[in-house]
């Protein structure tokens, strides 16, 4: 690894086995949890930024054009009796 960590070290400090940060190098897959802790043993936090969207309408304008919109409502006609 760039940080000068061999895999044991870096499981040791993430509190996760030798095997999940072989998985996590390898791409083999390991767990969201392993990868948070890695990420963290890391100090690497601002990494995980990179997965949150962009906003880009804030819930309030969200909740304000859904007031505006009305739904649609359907005419009720009783039935007629033969």
């Amino acid at each position: 690894m760039r940080t000068g960590l061999d895999q044991q070290s870096l499981a040791r400090r993430a509190s996760i086995s030798v095997g999940a940060v072989k998985n996590l190098e390898s791409g083999k897959g390991s767990s969201l949890s392993s990868l948070i802790k890695v990420v963290r043993a890391l100090r690497r936090e601002d990494w995980l930024k990179s997965f949150a969207p962009l906003i880009t309408v804030s819930p309030m304008q969200m909740l304000r054009s859904a007031r505006l919109k009305k739904q649609r409502q359907r005419v009720f006609k009783p039935r007629k009796k033969v």
